[in-house]
């Protein structure tokens, strides 16, 4: 029997079937009921204005026919010689090496260095000798002592021994008429001694190692690293005396290179000697 005749009263037409089997005029029907609903839901949702944003994406704006991203240029930055930087590549002279072995007729640069090498091992023993914090018998032992028969050192007339950590004994038992001698240098001497006589027996008190003491020894370093600087600097200039006396046989590039090389040889052990201050004098008053 037709799904239509079962319901008659809400399908008036005649029947008509879809493959499915339903009526189709049932269905109509039933949506025309729904369409009053409908039209009050979706009413004002039709009626609103669509929002259309202003921002178009990048890749929908037009584009150049040729466009090329172009990166951000950096700032241009111009580089000035300042007066400093001049002054600092005239502070630094262009080194010199000379071959000594072709030099040889000219002056002796081996036996200039030897000579520079001996003053800067002289300031170290300076150093070890006379600016030394710890007390020991051999601290004496430097101390020359000058007699009728010539100049000596104090171990050699005396016999040193160490009393207490600030006192020091010279028995001058051997040598009794040079007692006298002893007594002077080693008041004479660097160490800023007070020396005391009981017949052949010098007592020498050692100063206490406080603050004061530390920055006189400071002081003494100072000078004995002056000093050597100095004999450095005479070196240096007997050494150029010795070259100039060769130039009547000897181009004026040559003598030049060579007084170069001088000042060069003494500028660098004048900087081992700053060097060497710099350290004892750390080492004395820290």
């Amino acid at each position: 029997m037709c799904h239509c005749t079962l319901q008659r009263f809400q399908c008036s037409s005649p029947p008509c079937f879809s493959e499915d089997g339903v009526c189709k005029n049932m269905a109509l029907s039933q949506l025309g009921l729904l369409r009053p609903g409908l039209c009050r839901s979706l009413g004002p949702l039709l009626r609103a204005p669509l929002a259309v944003s202003s921002r178009v994406p990048y890749m929908l704006q037009p584009q150049p026919r040729h466009h090329i991203p172009t990166l951000p240029q950096a700032p241009c930055l111009r580089l000035y010689v300042t007066k400093k930087s001049k002054a600092k590549a005239k502070a630094q002279p262009a080194k010199v090496n000379i071959n000594a072995a072709l030099v040889d007729d000219i002056i002796n640069l081996e036996k200039v260095k030897e000579d520079l090498e001996a003053v800067l091992t002289s300031l170290k023993d300076d150093f070890s000798r006379n600016l030394s914090i710890r007390t020991s018998p051999g601290a004496l032992d430097h101390i020359v002592v000058t007699t009728k028969d010539g100049k000596f050192p104090l171990n050699q007339l005396g016999q040193i021994s160490m009393k207490s950590p600030q006192l020091i004994m010279v028995n001058m038992t051997g040598f009794p008429e040079a007692t006298a001698a002893a007594t002077r240098a080693l008041r004479e001497s660097s160490m800023k001694l007070n020396p005391e006589v009981e017949g052949t027996i010098i007592r020498v008190p050692i100063p206490k190692v406080t603050r004061e003491h530390r920055e006189n020894l400071a002081k003494l370093a100072k000078q004995f690293g002056h000093k050597a600087k100095e004999s450095v600097r005479r070196l240096r200039s007997a050494a150029v005396t010795h070259v100039k006396k060769s130039k009547e046989s000897t181009s004026e590039d040559t003598l030049h290179l060579i007084e170069k090389q001088l000042q060069q040889m003494a500028d660098n052990y004048a900087a081992d000697i700053d060097k060497q201050l710099a350290t004892k004098t750390k080492e004395l008053l820290s």
